[in-house]
This record gives C-alpha cells, sequence and structure tokens, in this order.
C-alpha cells in the first residue's frame, strides 16, 4: 500500500491548500471527474456567464423599451452562448490539471475512490494512505424519487448546461436558487418555462419579506404551480409528460426537458469514511470540529461534504483554514463562519447575510427591523424600479447589525459593506453616519435603511 504525506480528495478548493510549503511532501490528488471541482465546471462560474447573457437578454426586451430605448430581444443563438461558456471555462480545467500532474511531488489519481478500512482509500486498482486527508469531494444533485423519471430522461445542474439544444419547453422542479437562476437564464431565452415548487413559495429560506417578493415577481414572469407533487413521469414520443397533483387536483405536464433542481446532498457515503471511522451527521455531512478536524486523527474535511451552506467562499475559506493547520500544527486557527453571506444571481438578484426576520422570532430574539425601498433613492427613482428594496435588522441593544437582505439590481455587490460592518462590529450609527455615501448612487438606499433604524 502507497504511502503518501498528504492525500486530498477533490480538485475543487481541496486542489488550492497546495502551496510552497509544501513542497517536500509527497502529495496524492484524487479526483474522479474533472479537475476543478463543481463550481468551476457546472456551478457558480459556467451559470453566472450564462446569467449575465439572460441579464443582457432580458434589459433590451423589457427594461430598454420601458424607458424609451428602442432596444428588442430577436432570440439567442444557443450555441454561441453555449460554446462560448465553456471555451473559456474547459481550458481553464485542463491546465489545472495539466499543472497538477506536472509537479514531481503531485501524483494525480483520476478514478473514483472509496474507504476499505482506517485511512485506507481504494482508488482504482490500488489501494494507498496517507498521514493527512484531506476530504474536499463536494456535493452531487437530489434527486427525489419519482417513478417513470429517469427513463423518461432528466437533467441537473451538471448537465443542463451543455445541451445541444434550447428547449422548447422545459418544468424546472424546485423554487432554490439552482432552479431558479437556471429557469431564468432559459425563460430569458425565450424557453417556455414552467416552476414546479412542492411549497407556495420561492427561495423559502430567504427572508419572508424578500422571499414573498420574488416569488411574486416570478410568477408574473414564469408559469408556475405552486403546492404541486410530481407523482410520476413517462415519455411520450419526444415529450415528457409529467402527473401532477395539486390540493387533490390531478394535472399532467407535456415539456420537451426537466431540470431537477431540489437540493445538493454531500459526497461522504459514496467515499465510504464511515469505513475509516470518519462521523457523518444525521443528513450525510462529514462532522469537524472548528479546525476542520473529522474524529479520526489526520483526517480533515472541507467544502460541501461537511458544511451545509454549501457556498464556494465558505469553502475557500476552510481552505485556508486547512493549508494553515496542515502546516502548522503547534499553532492552528479555526473556522469563522459567523457571517457567511450568500446571493441569488436570479432576475431580481438576491443576497443576504445574518438572521432572517422570522429567525429573529423564532429564536425570541428582541430586534428592529427596516426596509427601504430602492426607489427612494435618487438612482432607483432613475431605474424606474418600483419593486426592489433592501432590508436591515439590528439588536436594539448593542445596535449593531444582525442581519441584512437586499432585492434587486446588484444585491450581491451593495451587501457587501454590511457583510463588513457586522465582521467589524460597526454600529448602524457608525455606519450610516461616519462616512460619505456617493450621491446619487446605489449604495443611498443603504445609508437611508440605516438611517431609519
Amino acid at each position: 500500500m502507497r504511502k503518501f504525506d498528504l492525500l486530498i480528495i477533490g480538485t475543487g478548493s481541496g486542489n488550492s491548500i497546495i502551496g510552497p510549503e509544501h513542497d517536500e511532501w509527497d502529495i496524492a490528488l484524487v479526483e474522479r471527474g474533472v479537475f476543478g471541482g463543481t463550481c468551476l465546471n457546472v456551478g457558480c462560474i459556467p451559470s453566472k456567464m450564462f446569467v449575465y447573457a439572460a441579464e443582457i437578454a432580458e434589459l433590451a426586451a423589457k427594461v430598454g423599451p420601458s424607458l424609451g430605448v428602442d432596444t428588442q430581444m430577436n432570440g439567442v443563438d444557443w450555441l454561441q452562448i453555449r460554446d462560448r461558456v465553456f471555451g473559456r471555462i474547459d481550458p481553464i480545467a485542463a491546465g489545472g490539471e495539466d499543472y497538477r500532474k506536472s509537479l514531481d511531488h503531485v501524483t494525480v489519481f483520476q478514478h473514483d475512490a472509496r474507504f476499505v478500512g482506517p485511512k485506507a482509500l481504494k482508488v482504482g486498482d490500488e489501494t494507498i494512505t496517507a498521514d493527512h486527508i484531506v476530504l474536499a469531494a463536494g456535493a452531487r444533485p437530489f434527486v427525489p424519487h419519482i417513478p417513470g423519471l429517469a427513463e423518461a430522461g432528466f437533467h441537473t445542474s451538471d448537465s443542463i448546461m451543455r445541451v445541444d439544444e434550447l428547449p422548447g419547453r422545459i418544468a424546472v422542479l424546485g423554487g432554490g436558487y439552482i432552479a431558479t437562476e437556471l429557469g431564468n437564464v432559459f425563460g430569458q431565452f425565450g424557453t417556455d418555462v414552467t416552476f414546479i415548487l412542492r411549497s407556495d413559495r420561492m427561495l423559502r429560506a430567504e427572508d419572508h419579506e424578500v422571499s414573498d417578493r420574488f416569488t411574486e415577481i416570478y410568477t408574473k414572469k414564469f408559469k408556475t404551480r405552486v403546492n404541486t407533487n410530481v407523482l410520476s413521469a413517462h415519455r411520450d414520443g419526444a415529450e415528457i409528460v409529467l402527473e401532477l397533483e395539486s390540493e387533490g387536483e390531478m394535472s399532467e405536464l407535456r415539456v420537451d426537458e426537466v431540470l431537477v433542481a431540489t437540493g445538493r446532498v454531500p459526497n461522504g457515503d459514496q467515499l465510504n469514511v464511515e469505513a475509516c471511522g470518519v462521523e457523518l451527521d444525521e443528513r450525510g455531512y462529514v462532522v469537524t470540529d472548528a479546525n476542520l478536524r473529522t474524529s479520526v486523527d489526520g483526517v480533515w474535511a472541507l467544502g460541501d461534504i461537511t458544511n451545509p451552506v454549501q457556498l464556494k467562499h465558505a469553502a475557500n475559506h476552510e481552505a485556508r483554514v486547512v493549508a494553515h493547520n496542515l502546516a502548522n500544527p503547534t499553532s492552528m486557527i479555526e473556522t469563522d463562519h459567523r457571517f457567511v453571506p450568500h446571493a441569488v444571481f436570479g432576475h431580481p438578484q438576491v443576497a443576504g447575510v445574518g438572521l432572517t426576520e422570522q429567525k429573529c422570532i423564532e429564536q425570541g430574539r428582541p430586534y428592529i427591523a427596516h426596509t427601504q425601498a430602492y426607489e427612494s433613492a435618487a438612482y432607483g427613482w432613475a431605474m424606474e424600479d418600483s419593486e426592489s428594496f433592501a432590508k436591515v435588522i439590528a439588536d436594539p441593544a448593542t445596535r449593531q447589525l444582525i442581519g441584512a437582505h437586499i432585492i434587486g439590481p446588484q444585491a450581491s455587490t451593495l451587501i457587501q459593506q454590511l457583510i463588513q460592518a457586522m465582521t467589524f462590529g460597526q454600529t448602524v450609527d457608525q455606519l450610516a453616519r461616519e462616512q460619505y455615501y456617493i450621491h446619487p448612487g446605489l449604495p443611498e438606499v443603504i445609508e437611508q435603511a440605516l438611517l431609519e433604524l
């Protein structure tokens, strides 16, 4: 059994652990899929490249004419859009793989892998071990059990962005960030989109004021079936037929493609980590301490396999923690997940950090909150935006922010100032009054919201 100093399973954020401090280490990298992980190949980066093109299409079709600008959206060249995206991404993945293979102290194993004993990993026909093992194998799409779906055919986010033709009709199962981002992409490109939601709202985890507004906007843009279950699926010629049930009433939906976007599950079970002695929680996530050590000495975990937020920026942070702790075992650092932000790149954008108003109520935590419309600021008024808003939530005693939620253009950018304020403990008064806000910039919406608290 070949032994390494360090074995990393997964080449997403785990790949970034390797630095100059490991030049003398004998390292193994295990990757069963495309080099670079979910974000680079099938997640955040390609999807946002599609999102940007879809945003241009929507602005041309709807926003320009409403402002007196003679823009039109006369269709898209799907293959040009797709090939632009992956023509840029695929060489990056290939280049990363070639670079790691070129290093004398790194061995790349391109096989599926499973633990067969304590710190013993079966990779292809070989069993390997290491003093330190990092589990960074990510997560995979969750596919609910729907009779006939596998035979009828479906896509997940892993495959839908590489289809050869733009679907005429698509059913999107789910109302979370993956569903709403990709559903909007296809809708703006001309596909007839139907969202199928088991609940009555999209983005259920968001602050309810944001979720309500987002659902309202999307139900005006797209066909939406709420409180609906998919009972079965079958193929009828070129069509996929979904049998639906909603509040006791049965119906069917005929589409060309189905996108299953009902969440993601961690890959710890597929690695058989329990054979190594690594503990999983009730949801299947690898259990770690604040240093990202698992229940087995010398085995670490980071990213989507251990962190339920499943966000790339969280995984990158965790990779930095693991890299430091591997090189500095006597002065280890801990993760800081106090204020992990997120964004949804639908149209409108959504961004949030900290507690929602409903979480404050559930926890019995005192709070003050204010919602400020974009149109109250000069630039929002110029945009004639009557739907977007920023919501800030603070502790009435400390006057520090405990939550912030934005829906509207540039939400993912506007929230960064509030993340920083929460991280460094600024009060809402300091944040609102002790700096200039450029007039008439859109950040004035944030200034006005804070001044109202």
